[in-house]
């Protein structure tokens, strides 16, 4: 399977979020070759009428798969995220079924895939997911830099993530 093939299209996902003023994360879920589900980033606009906290891109994304009405094999789906899934969504995608998760940045500050699932309850703890990270890092880097020097931007400003969001894009360019 061509990762940067996939995240390119989640990219395109997280691209859209960020036109719309919303941090830009992507998502999108894989079925033997085919995209079948795909999210943006919602709620994170103070414009909009709706702010919310659950609204991520795999959650659309997973919502997504409630409508299509092709039959599918969750232990055979692959998500890709342009950012590293939160505790939030690492659940939802355990429960989902999915066992293949691919993301482009990691998230210092709410990523949920280095959680020990040894040490939670059963359903959690006899989950086996694949986690592969830093898939078209740069590119995703790129896009939540814009998104931290927008003037208009208010989301996470001078939080950690913003912060070390800046801080790699430094590190990158010297």
């Amino acid at each position: 399977m061509d990762y940067k093939f996939y995240m390119n299209l989640a990219l395109d996902q997280a691209r859209k979020a960020f036109n719309r003023g919303e941090f830009p994360v992507g998502c999108v879920i894989v079925d033997d070759g085919e995209v079948i589900a795909s999210g943006a980033r919602r709620g994170t606009n103070k414009d909009v009428a709706v702010f919310n906290e659950t609204d991520h891109a795999e959650i659309r994304a997973l919502k997504h798969l409630e409508t299509i009405k092709k039959s599918f094999v969750p232990e055979k789906l692959t998500l890709f995220s342009t950012m590293e899934p939160c505790l939030m969504c690492f659940g939802a995608i355990i429960l989902s079924g999915i066992k293949r998760i691919v993301y482009s940045f990691e998230d210092p500050m709410g990523g949920g895939t280095a959680c020990d699932l040894s040490k939670l309850p059963p359903l959690y703890s006899k989950s086996r997911i694949d986690v592969i990270p830093g898939v078209s890092r740069q590119k995703s880097l790129d896009l939540f830099y814009n998104f931290f020097n927008k003037e208009t931007n208010l989301y996470w400003k001078n939080s950690y993530l913003e912060s070390y969001i800046l801080e790699q894009k430094k590190i990158k360019e010297s």
